[in-house]
């Protein structure tokens, strides 16, 4: 953890999702405080019909995307808003995503329901300046 995770109806290039992945792990380290070891990215390409949403009352459902974030609790909610922000402007660059077309949801976790063998076994709790 963290796990971030974004499903789409596009098919995209490796390259192209090798990218947003890199992207995605410098900012999200950079922002939340933590070591960019311990991030995990997923694209997943549900093609065509994957993922609906009605974007306007009364409307047919349209195509989006939506970004799933697996994060340790404790983060504020001004940080959360901006890392969505920053990670949905990743998505718009990179894979051509359309802002209004794309959620972002948070899953917070207590450290203690993240392993991770390579780093020494379960995550610490957040804390306020951590590095």
């Amino acid at each position: 953890m963290p796990y971030l995770q974004l499903d789409t109806t596009g098919r995209f290039s490796v390259a192209q999702k090798q990218r947003l992945a890199a992207r995605m792990s410098e900012t999200y380290a950079r922002m939340m405080s933590v070591d960019s070891r311990r991030i995990s990215v997923a694209i997943r390409e549900l093609g065509e019909g994957g993922v609906w949403r009605v974007t306007a009352e009364g409307s047919e459902p349209e195509p989006v995307s939506v970004m799933m974030l697996d994060i340790r609790r404790g983060r504020p909610p001004e940080l959360r808003m901006a890392v969505a922000q920053a990670l949905c402007a990743h998505c718009v660059e990179i894979l051509g995503l359309r802002e209004d077309r794309l959620n972002v949801e948070f899953t917070q976790h207590a450290g203690d329901e993240m392993y991770h063998p390579a780093l020494g076994g379960y995550s610490p709790e957040w804390e306020p300046g951590e590095a």
